[in-house]
Protein backbone atom coordinates (compact mmCIF):
# COMPACT_ATOMS: atom_id res chain seq x y z
CA UNK A 1 0.00 0.00 0.00
CA UNK A 2 2.92 2.80 0.92
CA UNK A 3 4.72 1.46 -2.65
CA UNK A 4 1.37 2.01 -4.53
CA UNK A 5 0.96 5.77 -2.68
CA UNK A 6 4.45 6.29 -3.48
CA UNK A 7 4.07 5.99 -6.98
CA UNK A 8 0.15 7.75 -6.95
CA UNK A 9 1.29 10.55 -5.35
CA UNK A 10 3.55 11.51 -8.28
CA UNK A 11 1.03 11.93 -10.60
CA UNK A 12 -0.43 14.80 -8.69
CA UNK A 13 2.88 16.59 -7.06
CA UNK A 14 4.06 20.23 -9.20
CA UNK A 15 7.03 17.91 -10.10
CA UNK A 16 8.73 20.71 -12.50
CA UNK A 17 8.13 23.61 -9.63
CA UNK A 18 9.25 20.98 -7.17
CA UNK A 19 12.25 21.18 -9.14
CA UNK A 20 12.96 24.30 -9.70
CA UNK A 21 12.16 25.44 -6.41
CA UNK A 22 15.10 22.89 -5.10
CA UNK A 23 17.24 23.65 -7.92
CA UNK A 24 17.34 27.25 -7.06
CA UNK A 25 18.04 26.57 -3.21
CA UNK A 26 20.76 24.02 -4.66
CA UNK A 27 22.70 26.54 -6.75
CA UNK A 28 22.50 29.58 -3.89
CA UNK A 29 25.51 30.27 -1.67
CA UNK A 30 23.79 30.01 1.76
CA UNK A 31 26.50 29.60 3.76
CA UNK A 32 25.77 28.03 7.11
CA UNK A 33 22.20 26.38 5.89
CA UNK A 34 24.27 24.78 2.59
CA UNK A 35 26.75 23.44 4.40
CA UNK A 36 24.20 22.08 6.94
CA UNK A 37 22.36 20.37 4.29
CA UNK A 38 25.23 19.14 2.65
CA UNK A 39 26.43 17.11 5.71
CA UNK A 40 22.99 15.87 6.37
CA UNK A 41 22.93 14.52 3.00
CA UNK A 42 26.49 13.07 3.39
CA UNK A 43 25.06 11.49 6.39
CA UNK A 44 21.54 10.43 5.41
CA UNK A 45 23.15 8.79 1.79
CA UNK A 46 26.18 7.64 3.12
CA UNK A 47 28.65 9.20 0.65
CA UNK A 48 32.18 8.03 0.79
CA UNK A 49 33.86 11.52 0.58
CA UNK A 50 37.24 9.90 0.90
CA UNK A 51 37.26 9.29 -3.11
CA UNK A 52 36.55 13.27 -3.76
CA UNK A 53 39.33 15.59 -4.79
CA UNK A 54 37.85 17.94 -2.20
CA UNK A 55 37.14 15.88 0.77
CA UNK A 56 36.14 18.80 3.23
CA UNK A 57 31.97 19.48 2.75
CA UNK A 58 32.85 22.93 3.65
CA UNK A 59 34.82 23.55 0.79
CA UNK A 60 31.76 23.24 -1.45
CA UNK A 61 29.93 26.57 -1.43
CA UNK A 62 26.79 25.49 -2.58
CA UNK A 63 25.30 21.97 -2.73
CA UNK A 64 25.30 21.75 -6.92
CA UNK A 65 29.16 22.40 -6.36
CA UNK A 66 29.20 19.37 -3.71
CA UNK A 67 26.71 16.81 -5.66
CA UNK A 68 28.93 17.31 -8.98
CA UNK A 69 32.20 17.03 -6.71
CA UNK A 70 34.93 15.56 -8.54
CA UNK A 71 37.01 12.83 -7.84
CA UNK A 72 40.63 12.13 -7.54
CA UNK A 73 42.60 11.62 -9.84
CA UNK A 74 43.15 8.27 -10.74
CA UNK A 75 40.76 6.69 -8.72
CA UNK A 76 38.62 5.47 -11.31
CA UNK A 77 41.09 3.99 -14.16
CA UNK A 78 39.56 3.78 -17.13
CA UNK A 79 39.86 0.39 -19.34
CA UNK A 80 42.58 1.11 -22.01
CA UNK A 81 41.83 -1.56 -24.19
CA UNK A 82 40.29 -0.68 -27.61
CA UNK A 83 38.65 -3.62 -27.97
CA UNK A 84 36.74 -2.54 -24.49
CA UNK A 85 34.51 0.06 -24.07
CA UNK A 86 34.30 1.52 -20.24
CA UNK A 87 31.66 1.96 -17.86
CA UNK A 88 30.70 5.63 -18.25
CA UNK A 89 29.60 6.30 -14.56
CA UNK A 90 29.12 5.34 -11.34
CA UNK A 91 25.43 3.52 -10.76
CA UNK A 92 23.72 0.63 -11.07
CA UNK A 93 22.42 -1.16 -13.61
CA UNK A 94 18.67 -1.13 -14.12
CA UNK A 95 18.14 -3.18 -16.82
CA UNK A 96 19.62 -4.57 -20.32
CA UNK A 97 19.35 -5.98 -23.30
CA UNK A 98 18.32 -6.70 -27.23
CA UNK A 99 15.84 -3.93 -28.47
CA UNK A 100 13.40 -5.61 -29.86
CA UNK A 101 11.97 -3.74 -32.75
CA UNK A 102 11.01 -0.47 -31.43
CA UNK A 103 10.89 -1.42 -27.74
CA UNK A 104 12.82 -1.42 -24.83
CA UNK A 105 12.54 -3.31 -21.77
CA UNK A 106 12.31 -1.17 -18.82
CA UNK A 107 10.30 -3.40 -15.76
CA UNK A 108 8.14 -6.69 -15.94
CA UNK A 109 5.35 -5.56 -17.87
CA UNK A 110 6.86 -2.31 -19.13
CA UNK A 111 8.38 -1.57 -22.53
CA UNK A 112 8.87 2.17 -24.21
CA UNK A 113 9.79 3.00 -27.71
CA UNK A 114 12.99 3.91 -28.92
CA UNK A 115 11.54 6.34 -30.77
CA UNK A 116 9.94 8.27 -28.50
CA UNK A 117 13.20 8.20 -26.79
CA UNK A 118 14.75 10.15 -29.22
CA UNK A 119 13.03 12.91 -29.16
CA UNK A 120 10.17 11.18 -31.86
CA UNK A 121 12.89 11.54 -34.83
CA UNK A 122 12.56 8.19 -37.02
CA UNK A 123 15.24 8.60 -38.71
CA UNK A 124 17.81 8.60 -35.55
CA UNK A 125 15.26 5.67 -33.94
CA UNK A 126 15.92 3.03 -37.15
CA UNK A 127 19.74 3.21 -36.65
CA UNK A 128 19.06 1.41 -33.33
CA UNK A 129 16.20 -1.05 -33.78
CA UNK A 130 17.74 -4.30 -33.11
CA UNK A 131 20.66 -3.24 -31.44
CA UNK A 132 21.61 -3.55 -27.85
CA UNK A 133 20.61 -1.00 -24.58
CA UNK A 134 22.02 -0.67 -21.14
CA UNK A 135 20.18 1.48 -18.61
CA UNK A 136 21.78 2.70 -15.66
CA UNK A 137 20.83 4.27 -12.39
CA UNK A 138 22.50 6.53 -10.47
CA UNK A 139 21.50 6.97 -6.59
CA UNK A 140 21.72 10.27 -4.97
CA UNK A 141 25.17 9.22 -3.14
CA UNK A 142 26.65 8.52 -6.50
CA UNK A 143 28.98 10.68 -8.64
CA UNK A 144 27.07 12.69 -10.69
CA UNK A 145 29.20 13.26 -13.82
CA UNK A 146 28.95 11.04 -17.23
CA UNK A 147 31.76 10.28 -19.46
CA UNK A 148 32.41 8.67 -22.53
CA UNK A 149 32.47 4.85 -23.04
CA UNK A 150 34.66 4.78 -26.45
CA UNK A 151 36.02 7.59 -28.16
CA UNK A 152 33.14 9.51 -30.12
CA UNK A 153 32.92 12.42 -32.56
CA UNK A 154 29.28 14.09 -31.56
CA UNK A 155 26.54 14.89 -34.59
CA UNK A 156 23.41 15.60 -32.65
CA UNK A 157 22.11 16.64 -29.91
CA UNK A 158 18.01 16.67 -28.55
CA UNK A 159 16.33 18.30 -25.54
CA UNK A 160 12.92 16.58 -24.99
CA UNK A 161 10.60 18.13 -22.45
CA UNK A 162 8.55 15.92 -20.59
CA UNK A 163 7.55 14.42 -16.97
CA UNK A 164 10.05 14.39 -14.06
CA UNK A 165 8.88 11.20 -11.96
CA UNK A 166 11.36 9.31 -9.88
CA UNK A 167 13.86 7.25 -11.50
CA UNK A 168 14.05 5.03 -8.83
CA UNK A 169 13.53 1.15 -9.63
CA UNK A 170 10.07 1.30 -7.47
CA UNK A 171 9.11 3.99 -9.97
CA UNK A 172 10.51 2.02 -13.05
CA UNK A 173 8.56 -0.64 -11.99
CA UNK A 174 5.21 1.05 -11.77
CA UNK A 175 4.85 4.13 -14.42
CA UNK A 176 4.69 3.16 -18.12
CA UNK A 177 7.42 4.30 -20.53
CA UNK A 178 8.93 6.50 -17.67
CA UNK A 179 12.41 6.90 -19.51
CA UNK A 180 10.85 8.23 -22.31
CA UNK A 181 8.23 10.13 -20.82
CA UNK A 182 10.42 12.11 -18.63
CA UNK A 183 12.50 14.98 -19.69
CA UNK A 184 16.01 14.46 -21.21
CA UNK A 185 18.99 14.74 -23.53
CA UNK A 186 19.75 12.98 -26.06
CA UNK A 187 23.16 13.03 -27.32
CA UNK A 188 24.51 10.97 -30.44
CA UNK A 189 27.87 10.19 -31.23
CA UNK A 190 29.81 8.68 -34.58
CA UNK A 191 32.35 5.99 -32.67
CA UNK A 192 34.58 2.90 -33.86
CA UNK A 193 31.49 0.75 -33.21
CA UNK A 194 29.17 3.21 -35.59
CA UNK A 195 26.23 5.47 -33.53
CA UNK A 196 25.78 4.96 -30.11
CA UNK A 197 22.78 7.59 -27.84
CA UNK A 198 23.75 8.72 -24.43
CA UNK A 199 20.18 9.58 -23.11
CA UNK A 200 20.37 11.63 -19.76
CA UNK A 201 17.10 11.17 -18.04
CA UNK A 202 15.55 14.10 -15.83
CA UNK A 203 14.05 13.27 -12.60
CA UNK A 204 12.07 14.57 -9.89
CA UNK A 205 14.09 17.43 -8.26
CA UNK A 206 16.79 17.22 -10.87
CA UNK A 207 17.65 20.57 -11.35
CA UNK A 208 19.64 20.71 -14.23
CA UNK A 209 21.32 18.54 -16.80
CA UNK A 210 24.29 20.09 -18.79
CA UNK A 211 27.09 19.02 -21.30
CA UNK A 212 30.48 19.96 -21.64
CA UNK A 213 30.25 20.87 -25.19
CA UNK A 214 27.04 23.48 -24.56
CA UNK A 215 26.71 24.28 -20.69
CA UNK A 216 23.25 24.15 -19.27
CA UNK A 217 20.89 22.54 -21.64
CA UNK A 218 17.81 22.54 -19.28
CA UNK A 219 16.56 24.62 -17.29
CA UNK A 220 14.27 26.37 -18.56
CA UNK A 221 12.59 23.12 -20.07
CA UNK A 222 10.51 24.49 -23.06
CA UNK A 223 7.77 22.99 -24.40
CA UNK A 224 8.81 21.47 -27.61
CA UNK A 225 11.62 19.17 -28.84
CA UNK A 226 14.66 21.01 -30.02
CA UNK A 227 17.30 19.33 -32.10
CA UNK A 228 20.87 20.17 -32.80
CA UNK A 229 23.41 18.85 -35.67
CA UNK A 230 27.07 19.03 -35.41
CA UNK A 231 27.94 18.35 -38.69
CA UNK A 232 29.96 21.46 -39.26
CA UNK A 233 32.04 21.52 -35.79
CA UNK A 234 34.78 19.21 -34.79
CA UNK A 235 33.43 17.96 -31.06
CA UNK A 236 35.74 15.13 -30.06
CA UNK A 237 35.34 13.32 -26.82
CA UNK A 238 37.74 10.23 -25.97
CA UNK A 239 37.01 7.31 -24.25
CA UNK A 240 36.90 8.21 -20.50
CA UNK A 241 35.98 12.11 -20.89
CA UNK A 242 33.62 13.38 -19.06
CA UNK A 243 30.70 14.18 -21.69
CA UNK A 244 28.05 15.45 -18.83
CA UNK A 245 26.33 15.92 -15.58
CA UNK A 246 23.50 16.13 -13.53
CA UNK A 247 22.94 18.69 -10.57
CA UNK A 248 21.05 15.79 -8.64
CA UNK A 249 20.70 12.85 -9.51
CA UNK A 250 19.03 10.18 -12.16
CA UNK A 251 19.33 7.86 -14.76
CA UNK A 252 21.59 6.93 -18.46
CA UNK A 253 20.17 5.09 -21.06
CA UNK A 254 22.99 3.95 -23.61
CA UNK A 255 21.99 2.77 -27.11
CA UNK A 256 23.79 0.69 -29.71
CA UNK A 257 23.54 -0.37 -33.06
CA UNK A 258 22.77 -3.97 -34.17
CA UNK A 259 26.08 -6.65 -34.01
CA UNK A 260 27.89 -3.76 -32.59
CA UNK A 261 28.78 -4.80 -29.14
CA UNK A 262 28.45 -7.47 -26.49
CA UNK A 263 27.78 -6.71 -22.67
CA UNK A 264 30.63 -7.82 -20.52
CA UNK A 265 29.10 -9.76 -17.83
CA UNK A 266 26.27 -7.40 -16.89
CA UNK A 267 23.83 -7.74 -14.38
CA UNK A 268 20.35 -6.33 -13.18
CA UNK A 269 21.67 -4.92 -10.16
CA UNK A 270 24.81 -5.49 -10.46
CA UNK A 271 27.19 -1.88 -9.29
CA UNK A 272 28.96 0.10 -11.78
CA UNK A 273 31.84 2.38 -11.70
CA UNK A 274 33.48 4.60 -14.37
CA UNK A 275 36.14 3.13 -16.17
CA UNK A 276 35.65 -0.85 -15.72
CA UNK A 277 34.53 -2.82 -18.63
CA UNK A 278 30.75 -2.79 -19.79
CA UNK A 279 31.13 -4.17 -23.20
CA UNK A 280 33.46 -5.82 -26.25
CA UNK A 281 33.20 -4.62 -29.27
CA UNK A 282 31.88 -7.43 -31.10
CA UNK A 283 33.88 -8.02 -34.47
CA UNK A 284 36.34 -8.92 -31.66
CA UNK A 285 34.64 -11.02 -29.91
CA UNK A 286 33.52 -12.71 -33.54
CA UNK A 287 37.31 -13.01 -34.47
CA UNK A 288 38.15 -14.50 -31.74
CA UNK A 289 35.33 -17.04 -31.87
CA UNK A 290 36.64 -17.70 -35.54
CA UNK A 291 40.12 -18.95 -34.22
CA UNK A 292 38.84 -21.54 -31.64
Amino acid sequence: MLDWFKVRVQYILPKHLLSRMVGWLASAEAGALTQFLIKIFIKAFKVDMSEAKHSDPSYYRTFNAFFTRELKDDIRPIEDNDKQLCHSVDGRVSQFGKIIGDNIFQAKGHNYSVTTLLGGKPELASIFKGGEFATIYLSPKDYHRIHMPIDGKLTDMLHVPGELFSVNPLTAANVPGLFARNERVVTIFDTPVGKVAIVLVGATIVASIETVWAGNITPPAGKTVQHWQYEDEDIRLSKGEEMGRFKLGSTIVVCFEPNAVEFDDLQAGMITRLGQPFAVVKEDIEKSNDTK
